[in-house]
């Protein structure tokens, strides 16, 4: 049991570093500039709370 519970968090370093590098390759390098616009696009990146806001008090 105990050699089990060893391979599973070495396996869950292994991920977590994994999942550094990928955001690090495709945030800090601008890996894929697409996703980028897409994002930028799709309004995702906007701080838009405030038409949102004003959406839900219109409704009550």
């Amino acid at each position: 049991m105990k050699t089990f519970e060893r391979i599973l968090i070495k396996i869950a370093i292994i991920q977590i570093i994994f999942l550094l590098i990928a955001q690090i390759f495709f945030h800090k390098l601008d890996a894929f500039p697409e996703l980028k616009q897409i994002t930028q696009y799709e309004g995702v990146t906007e701080n838009n709370y405030s038409e949102v806001l004003n959406l839900i008090r219109s409704k009550e």
